[in-house]
């Protein structure tokens, strides 16, 4: 049966098979997989002895443009499961995937030329109807996304109905690679990443440092306004913690176990996620609900193993740091908490400029995946009733999002994309009442019964890592002043204008403009406002003769431009408000 796809979709998809029938021409020993349209364009996986190279692309480009030009009508037919299978004797992928369809499921097949595929369509009726298409990489992904199969050579492209679309698209894809954090990030010399320590290990440079440790200060202190506490864990655990958690039974593949369940007394794991380490801070003592709601907040670096071909600069890592909470409450608290929770992250996201980056996701439970939960149907039920009717009742404009639930509770996924448009979680807020009563977590309530609280886990910023990396695409590295690593850079036109540089950094430094440097080399001065332009310094400040004399510094804004000249009291006071209020 067909998919349904919209006509850009339909020409994408065709496209991706225009590309598969070229392949088949220039590289006959290719074996075929499956090529969909996907939000950007199209791809298809093949099964070749040596990836393809640009010069690769740019062949199998052209060959393309040849089918394009031939004209091939592309038709339907169907066939039962033994001639399906004779068809594609030679396409090994292609019959495992007849093998996997339910008795009595259509096979079709979409023919155009001499290249044959299976596929449930649509597609346009003639290849001469894709004509503004482009190849754009080619990369590694597992046969059906699963690290234990085989790696293929993923080619990615994309198509459009006019060329004009296409010369804009590309012109966007230009922009995203000037913006990407991976590439950004490194010239700017805010991380790198180094062979010999590993995949998705990154390290903070100074001033990717400095950006994080502004970030985890600000987020600590906002929490603590908003009555979080704050505690502190061990870095890993017995695998005791994990069992009572459900964390070993249903996550133990995403976590880094230490030593040998069937040699070793104690096995350890480094920790996944924070939970079962701050319910021992509730558990220190007897609770009532007077003690509620508890909300304890931790910066958290974390450690989950992901497969090496997700590893991406600093969005999806093995190691990192995450802005954690979790919150225990009495039903009748919940939905004020879980406001507070929404109402804290959103104040985080309009402060950094990425309130309307973000979409909304609410992930349940698959009922028909039950190996993969903990807890009843009824409790199920129960925690995602409530959950709707909170994100109901905050008009929080939200996409289901079924089977994406965490083992222990539905949850509200904050999504946002980077410059290529890969979706990627960035904050979460959970409900989950399952894991107190795992725990023994309970507290008296007024009528005298100890009963166990809800728990909300929740993070204000998520990973400091990804996060970071977004804002390196969203402001192409020019950071706001607040979270610049260098907020001003000293440019003196000669050695004698030394002195007075830093009798006016000392002013600047007693005010709290404390991140600034001079650049006292024996430089022309353009040279010196090219380099510091380069590393996007919000201010540079120049300094000559009649500057010294009139006790005043000329500023030239990397926003604004020349400001001019001001007394030293005017910019300090000018850029102090702008870290104040944060403003971008």
């Amino acid at each position: 049966m067909a998919v349904e796809m919209n006509e850009l979709q339909t020409l994408r998809h065709s496209a991706s098979h225009i590309l598969a029938q070229a392949v088949k021409r220039l590289f006959p020993e290719a074996k075929i997989t499956i090529g969909p349209p996907i939000d950007t364009g199209f791809y298809y996986d093949f099964d070749i002895e040596k990836p393809f190279s640009r010069e690769d692309l740019d062949n199998i480009e052209k060959e393309m443009k040849k089918i394009v030009k031939e004209n091939l009508k592309i038709e339907r037919f169907e066939l039962p499961r033994d001639e399906a299978l004779e068809l594609m004797k030679d396409e090994p992928y292609k019959q495992e995937l007849i093998n996997d369809l339910p008795e009595g499921e259509t096979i079709s097949f979409y023919k155009q030329g001499e290249f044959t595929d299976l596929c449930a369509g649509p597609h346009v009726r003639y290849t001469s109807k894709v004509k503004a298409f482009k190849l754009l990489s080619a990369t590694g992904a597992y046969w059906r996304g699963d690290e234990h199969n085989k790696m293929l050579t993923r080619v990615y492209g994309t198509a459009f109905k006019t060329k004009d679309e296409l010369e804009a698209h590309l012109q966007q894809l230009e922009e995203a690679k000037k913006r990407d954090h991976n590439k950004l990030g490194r010239d700017l010399e805010l991380f790198t990443t180094v062979d010999s320590i590993g995949q998705g290990l990154p390290v903070m440079l100074p001033k990717g440092a400095r950006i994080v440790q502004l970030l985890q200060r600000w987020v600590e202190d906002e929490e603590q306004k908003r009555g979080w506490q704050l505690t502190k864990t061990p870095l890993m655990a017995k695998s005791d913690l994990y069992k009572i958690s459900g964390h070993w039974d249903h996550y133990k593949d995403g976590m880094f176990v230490l030593g040998d369940e069937e040699k070793d007394d104690e096995v350890f794991a480094l920790r996944p996620m924070t939970c079962p380490f701050q319910y021992q801070a509730y558990l220190n003592r007897g609770r009532s609900y007077r003690d509620l709601p508890m909300r304890l907040n931790e910066t958290s670096t974390l450690f989950r193993n992901e497969a090496s071909g997700e590893m991406h600069g600093l969005i999806r890592v093995r190691q990192f740091t995450i802005s954690e909470g979790h919150l225990m409450c009495t039903p009748d608290q919940l939905e004020d908490e879980f406001r507070g929770c929404l109402e804290l992250t959103t104040y985080m996201l309009k402060t950094l400029g990425l309130y309307e980056d973000v979409s909304y996701r609410f992930s349940q439970w698959d009922p028909d995946d039950r190996e993969k939960y903990i807890g009843t149907e009824e409790q199920w039920d129960e925690a995602q009733t409530k959950m709707k009717n909170i994100l109901d009742d905050l008009g929080i404009d939200y996409k289901i999002g079924i089977g994406e639930a965490a083992f222990y509770g539905p949850k509200l996924d904050i999504q946002i994309k980077n410059v290529h448009g890969k979706e990627d979680t960035l904050i979460t807020i959970q409900i989950d009442q399952m894991l107190a009563e795992k725990f023994g977590m309970e507290y008296v309530d007024r009528d005298g019964k100890k009963k166990n609280p809800y728990i909300i886990h929740r993070t204000s910023i998520g990973c400091y890592e990804r996060t970071l990396a977004l804002l390196i695409e969203k402001y192409a590295g020019a950071f706001p002043v607040w979270l610049a690593p260098t907020q001003v850079k000293f440019l003196p036109i000669a050695d004698r204008h030394l002195d007075y540089v830093y009798d006016v950094k000392k002013q600047l430094e007693a005010a709290g403009v404390i991140r600034n440097e001079v650049d006292d080399r024996s430089e022309k001065l353009g040279f010196k406002l090219r380099e510091a332009q380069l590393e996007k310094v919000p201010y540079m400040i120049v300094v000559g003769d009649k500057d010294v004399e009139a006790g005043t510094v000329s500023v030239r804004s990397r926003k604004n431009g020349d400001l001019g000249s001001m007394p030293v009291a005017d910019f300090i006071k000018l850029i102090v408000d702008e870290v104040e209020t944060k403003a971008r």
